[in-house]
């Protein structure tokens, strides 16, 4: 009797403690899924933001190669706090909970990087990879760079903007008009959200290679300045002004609809032409590194090629103001624009390190790209007082300076490539809704404070 009591006290002590190793395993286990979520949820918020532009943060650094794509590491796990066991008995226990990819957009590691890691191997690796793709430039040298690439190809943004109001406006082809919902820069704005799905998404990490200028030129200076949020809102405002509110919606929607299948266009595109590269070059040698400025004479080269180029915008611009600016043709505009744009790509590049920082200490909303947002919305509203003050006004020499500043520095402050690349990003990711908040944020928000500035002026004091 007294064996069997001890043996009904051991089954209850083991029982006790079986009890309470699996409740140890299970809150272990329930832990780690949390803090791989929470990593999960940071990664993709920071990358969504970050799917357009990362503005002066890229200079002396790498930035991500896949645009909206989730990279996840144990660089990563680390920084958060949370330590992977690399065992192999704990990578067994753990990996139905940290490897769970039916609730993470983690995908698993393949099973043979599971055993532990030869951190020797992965250091000499990205040491050659660093050795034979990057250059670390001083950074003087490097921000004023930046800022040649951005002028040159902004100043080519705003020229190739200009054409295209011309070739599709009421003078040849009548497509668009400023009194209809297909806006004036609406072409400009399909063909910069295409392109961004080409040179911004699917060929940057191939431009990059060749110069993380060039891109950060393309992207930022070329496709944000071709492109003109803005502009958009303030032919809006217009609408309204006349009484055409519906019209204004429907502006606003038919935009939207269209650059977003633009960029989705220009990524698909993009990509069958990259599997046909691949496909013509399979048989062939790795390509020679010959296009590549990886080193101070090609960096030094290419700086006084564009410090040439930008002398003789800046230079063909000013005699051609100075010989038009009493005319007050839209040629005047024209290159009065093409003087101020270089300061609204500037000043958006610098926004945009705000892009995936959230707010305060902690981050919050980090999946809102504040600085695209705060570019838009503060061009909107100055472009929304210029316009006011050129009905207030009402002079040849008011409508040249106001004009050609909407037309070169605002249309480059704002940009609708940068914010549709952010908006597909978050479009495709596991939280589709914040496509819509950040689209709705902009909007609602730059045509509101339009309103107030330009629309109410107007109506209040009989403005024509």
């Amino acid at each position: 009797m007294e064996n069997g009591n001890n043996d009904i006290i051991l089954n209850l002590s083991g029982s006790r403690r079986s009890s309470r190793s699996s409740s140890l395993r299970r809150g272990s286990i329930s832990l780690s899924r949390a803090a791989s979520f929470q990593i999960d949820d940071d990664v993709e918020s920071k990358s969504v933001s970050e799917a357009g532009d990362i503005g002066d943060r890229c200079l002396n650094s790498k930035r991500h190669s896949e645009s909206g794509s989730i990279r996840f590491s144990f660089d990563n796990a680390s920084e958060h706090g949370v330590v992977f066991p690399i065992s192999e008995d704990n990578l067994r226990s753990h990996d139905s909970a940290i490897f769970d990819t039916t609730s993470s957009p983690v995908s698993p590691l393949p099973e043979g990087t599971i055993s532990p890691l030869s951190t020797d191997a992965i250091v000499s690796k990205d040491k050659k990879q660093d050795e034979e793709t990057s250059m670390v430039l001083p950074p003087i040298l490097d921000l004023i760079s930046c800022l040649f690439y951005l002028s040159v190809f902004g100043i080519l943004g705003v020229l190739t903007r200009y054409l295209l109001q011309k070739l599709f406006g009421p003078s040849v082809a009548g497509v668009t008009s400023d009194h209809s919902i297909l806006y004036l820069d609406l072409p400009s704005n399909m063909v910069g959200s295409f392109l961004m799905g080409w040179w911004g998404v699917v060929f940057k990490p191939d431009i990059a290679r060749v110069s993380d200028h060039l891109a950060i030129g393309l992207t930022t200076g070329y496709l944000g300045s071709v492109t003109t949020f803005s502009g958009w809102n303030q032919k809006m405002l217009d609408l309204i002004v006349d009484g055409h509110w519906v019209f204004a919606a429907v502006g606003f929607l038919v935009g939207l609809f269209l650059a977003a299948y633009s960029i989705k266009y220009g990524i698909a595109t993009a990509k069958s032409f990259k599997l046909l590269l691949e496909n013509l070059n399979r048989n062939q040698t790795k390509p020679s590194s010959n296009w590549r400025v990886n080193s101070q004479k090609r960096h030094g080269a290419a700086m006084l090629v564009l410090g040439l180029i930008l002398a003789i915008l800046w230079s063909l611009s000013g005699a051609l103001l100075k010989e038009e600016f009493n005319s007050g043709s839209s040629g005047s505009e024209l290159w009065l624009a093409c003087l101020v744009a270089a300061p609204g790509v500037w000043i958006r590049w610098f926004l945009a390190r705000l892009n995936g920082q959230g707010l305060g200490k902690t981050g919050l909303l980090k999946w809102v790209p504040f600085g695209t947002l705060i570019a838009n919305v503060s061009a909107a509203c100055i472009m929304a007082a210029l316009a006011t003050l050129k009905k207030a006004v009402d002079t040849k020499t008011c409508n040249t300076i106001a004009t050609g500043i909407q037309l070169g520095f605002l249309g480059c402050l704002s940009t609708v490539s940068t914010f549709i690349a952010e908006y597909h990003a978050m479009e495709e990711s596991i939280k589709p809704w914040r496509a819509s908040a950040y689209c709705l944020t902009t909007i609602l928000v730059s045509f509101g404070l339009g309103i107030l500035i330009y629309a109410v002026p107007v109506w209040t004091r009989g403005y024509h």
